[in-house]
């Protein structure tokens, strides 16, 4: 099938995969806190950076590798940690980091995925990134590094914009509860969905499985406040270097938004920054990561990754022309998996680069990198940016 003749962009993909994914599921998976601002802002702010296109070039031969902080990847995005995985469709942490190997890109795991690490290391190829909510228990955090390190994972993150847990209300109002109960109402959802449905009950519901190593089965907690939260803790600059010293890989800190973070974060050994308001999921009056990245950027010689509100290739031209030097996508991954199943995934990263493609054509540069300094903000309008009172 040309599945760019029918889904060509990532929304064709998500409109699919709400159709084939549980209500209660896609709630989980699309909504973000309060009343989504900072979803629609992600979006908006994005919207509003301009290129000028550059004409006479002729052709032009595009190079989309790229190396961070040390690593070669065939492309410049990867697949951020997303929680519950597998949730979204079955064995999600597999299929997305085989279909990772395969595009040379990163796959990052949660630590409140559905397989542990070493259930998703043999589908990887040194491309493998884990993702840390802090444990405060100082054995526990000890051994998961050391698990993480032994399944083949060579990059850490400290997720640190999850300090406590986020109301995200449509998910609460969808009866969503972590591990997942199902409910009559929720197994009339399920029944409508049957590929879902199937996929699941071959492998069994999905549950938090290096959590369940740590913490035993835990039921009856709200859809926010999963297993994960008996474990963890608010970690402060100590933690950190405690995490810094421990790793022997590279480490970055993922959920940084204040350009003033950036030198401590420097000085404390941290290999890389990465903006995020956690697509809008955390805290609903969060600035645009694409808004602050100018300044983070004159604030380090680190390298920067960006996430939240990339909707396709321009989005991360858009991120690179300001200073990124990676971005990542976390729903787009699994809108592309429920969409298509095991093809989801290799469409998408091809999706993603066609569209970068075309569009360096259009600015005349083979690189991304080769934007920088090309883009500017759309000329205020009554609509953006917002006026504050006083």
């Amino acid at each position: 099938m040309d599945y760019h003749a029918k889904y060509p962009a990532i929304s064709d993909l998500k409109a699919r995969a709400r159709r084939r994914i549980p209500k209660f599921v896609w709630e989980y998976l699309d909504s973000a806190t309060g009343t989504e601002a900072t979803l629609r802002r992600n979006r908006a702010a994005l919207d509003h950076l301009l290129f000028t296109p550059s004409i006479l070039h002729g052709e032009i031969a595009t190079d989309l590798s790229t190396t961070l902080c040390g690593q070669s990847y065939q492309l410049p995005f990867g697949i951020s940690p997303v929680g519950m995985s597998g949730l979204m469709w079955p064995d999600a942490e597999r299929k997305l980091a085989a279909a990772a190997t395969g595009a040379g890109i990163p796959y990052s795991i949660s630590t409140v995925a559905t397989r542990t690490p070493e259930e998703v290391a043999p589908h990887l190829n040194g491309n493998g990134w884990f993702q840390m909510y802090p444990p405060r228990d100082e054995g526990i955090r000890t051994n998961m590094l050391k698990r993480a390190r032994d399944a083949g994972f060579t990059t850490l993150i400290l997720t640190v914009d999850v300090p406590v847990p986020s109301r995200r209300e449509r998910q609460v109002r969808s009866g969503l509860t972590t591990p997942p109960r199902l409910t009559p109402r929720l197994l009339a959802q399920v029944a409508m969905r049957p590929v879902w449905a199937m996929g699941t009950a071959k492998l069994g519901m999905p549950r938090m499985r290096l959590i369940d190593d740590y913490a035993g089965q835990l039921t009856g907690l709200s859809s926010t406040q999963h297993a994960g939260y008996l474990l963890r803790t608010s970690p402060d600059w100590d933690y950190l270097r405690w995490l810094r010293d421990a790793w022997e890989g590279a480490f970055f800190v993922k959920g940084v938004l204040n350009p003033d973070d950036a030198a401590p974060l420097e000085k404390a050994g941290v290999d890389a920054i990465w903006l995020s308001n956690h697509a809008g999921r955390q805290f609903d009056a969060s600035p645009a990561p694409i808004e602050v990245l100018p300044a983070m950027r004159d604030a380090t010689s680190l390298p920067l990754i960006l996430d939240s509100g990339i909707e396709g290739g321009l989005d991360i031209l858009r991120a690179i022309a300001l200073g990124a030097d990676f971005v990542m996508l976390g729903r787009a991954w699994h809108y592309a998996l429920a969409a298509l199943g095991e093809d989801g995934p290799a469409h998408l990263a091809d999706l993603l680069r066609k569209d970068m493609e075309s569009n360096l054509g259009q600015l005349g540069v083979s690189r991304p990198v080769d934007l920088r300094g090309q883009a500017r903000w759309a000329p205020p309008t009554s609509a953006w940016p917002p006026r504050l009172p006083g």
